[in-house]
C-alpha cells in the first residue's frame, strides 16, 4: 500500500519524557513536569463534583451537537450558537481547517517558531508553507507576513500568545492586520493561552467576528481550565465557516465526559481567576530570578517562559531532568540554546531556581 508522498517527510508527534520515565531512569521520588504548559493547580472543584455525583452512560453516544456546552458558551460570549465549532482540543479544529480549506499548491503563512501542528496538517494537504521568523522579542512580524500574501494564499496562522515564545499581539496590531489582509484569506487566531492574558492585553477578538468574516478564533480547555486529559476545545467564527468545518468534523468527535466537564469548568471563573493570579505572581518571581543570574528570556503573556540558556538547551534539559524537572528543550522547538519552562506552583519553582542556580554556577 502506498501513502501520501508527503508523509515520508513527516514524523509522528513525539511527546516529551513523562513522569514515570524519569522516575524509572533516575530513581527519583520528587518529579515536576514543566514541559507541556498544563495547569499545575489541577481543575475546578465543580468538575470534581461532577464526576463524584454523575454516573456516566458509556454505552450511549455523546451529543454530536454539544448542546449544553454550546448554549453556555454562546450566552457567555454573546455569540450565536451556530458560530461555534467543537473539537478534540483546539488542535482537531486546526486539522479541520486544513482539511476544509487547503488543496495541493495552496499557500499558508505562519511565523517560525510557532505551534508546529499548523505546518504539519497543512503539509498533509499538500500546501506550500511560508514561514516568517519571529521578531527579536518573539513577536509576529505582521507586515512581513502581509507582504508574503499571494493569490494562492488560503490561511494565515496567528498564535497569541505565541507558543513557544509567549509573546502576544496588541489589539491595534490585530485590527490593523485585519484591515490590510485580503478578505478571501482565512485568518486563524489561536488563543489557547487566552486566559493568562492581562486584561489590558485582551484582543477582544470575539467582537471583531461580525466585521471580519474571514476570522476564526480558537480556544481550548486544555490549559487554564486544566482539562488537557479530556481533549476539548472550540472555535468561534462566521456561521458559514462553521458549516464548512462541520462537513469534515467527525459526528461524535468530543466525548460526553469532556463536554460535561468543560461546561462545569467554564462555569467556574473563580478557578480561572485563581490560576491567572497565581501564574502572574510566580512568573514574575521566576523572571526576577533569571534576571538576577544574568539569564535572558522572551517576554511572556502565557503560563510558560522561553528561557535563553548560556549553552545548549539540551544540556540544560539533561541537567534539570537529573533533578526531577522536566522542561522542553528549545532544540526541539526550533530555537537552539533555550528551554521552555511551564510556570508551576510557587514551591516547585523555588526548588527549580535552586537547581538552575547550581547549573549556572557550574558554567561559571
Amino acid at each position: 500500500m502506498k501513502s501520501k508522498e508527503v508523509l515520508k517527510q513527516l514524523r509522528p508527534y513525539k511527546q516529551g519524557k513523562q513522569t514515570k520515565d524519569i522516575q524509572k531512569e533516575f530513581g527519583l521520588d520528587y518529579i515536576v513536569k514543566l514541559a507541556s504548559n498544563e495547569n499545575p493547580y489541577g481543575f475546578s472543584d465543580k468538575v470534581k463534583e461532577l464526576f463524584q455525583t454523575n454516573k456516566p452512560d458509556f454505552n450511549i453516544y455523546p451529543d454530536g451537537y454539544t448542546t449544553e456546552l454550546r448554549s453556555l458558551i454562546s450566552e457567555t460570549l454573546n455569540v450565536r450558537p451556530e458560530s461555534l465549532i467543537f473539537g478534540s482540543g483546539s488542535e482537531e479544529i486546526i486539522q479541520m481547517l486544513c482539511r476544509s480549506y487547503l488543496s495541493v499548491g495552496d499557500q499558508v503563512i505562519m511565523t517560525t517558531p510557532t505551534f508546529p501542528q499548523y505546518k504539519h496538517y497543512a503539509l498533509i494537504e499538500g500546501a506550500e508553507i511560508v514561514e516568517i521568523p519571529v521578531e527579536e522579542d518573539g513577536s509576529h512580524p505582521l507586515e512581513t507576513m502581509l507582504d508574503a500574501v499571494q493569490e494562492n494564499t488560503k490561511i494565515i496562522w496567528l498564535c497569541s500568545p505565541n507558543n513557544p515564545t509567549g509573546t502576544a499581539l496588541s489589539k491595534q496590531e490585530l485590527q490593523d492586520f485585519l484591515v490590510k489582509c485580503p478578505s478571501e484569506v482565512l485568518i486563524v487566531l489561536d488563543e489557547a493561552y487566552y486566559e493568562f492574558l492581562q486584561q489590558e492585553k485582551d484582543l477582544d477578538a470575539i467582537h471583531l467576528l461580525n466585521e471580519y468574516k474571514n476570522l476564526i478564533v480558537l480556544r481550548t480547555f486544555s490549559k487554564a481550565y486544566g482539562l488537557a486529559g479530556l481533549r476539548i476545545g472550540y472555535g468561534v467564527a462566521d456561521a458559514l465557516i462553521v458549516e464548512t468545518l462541520d462537513k469534515v468534523r467527525g459526528p461524535f468527535n468530543t466525548t460526553s465526559l469532556a463536554q460535561q466537564a468543560a461546561a462545569a469548568a467554564f462555569s467556574d471563573q473563580e478557578f480561572i481567576n485563581y490560576t491567572y493570579q497565581e501564574n502572574k505572581k510566580v512568573l514574575a518571581q521566576f523572571q526576577d530570578f533569571l534576571t538576577s543570574i544574568g539569564w535572558d528570556y522572551y517576554p511572556s503573556e502565557a503560563n510558560f517562559l522561553l528561557v535563553k540558556t548560556p549553552e545548549s538547551g539540551m544540556d540544560a534539559y539533561d541537567f534539570l531532568t537529573r533533578y526531577g524537572f522536566i522542561v522542553r528543550p528549545g532544540e526541539l522547538l526550533g530555537i537552539p540554546n533555550t528551554i521552555r519552562v511551564t510556570i508551576g506552583k510557587e514551591e516547585d519553582m523555588k526548588v527549580l531556581q535552586s537547581v538552575l542556580q547550581d547549573y549556572h554556577n557550574q558554567l561559571n
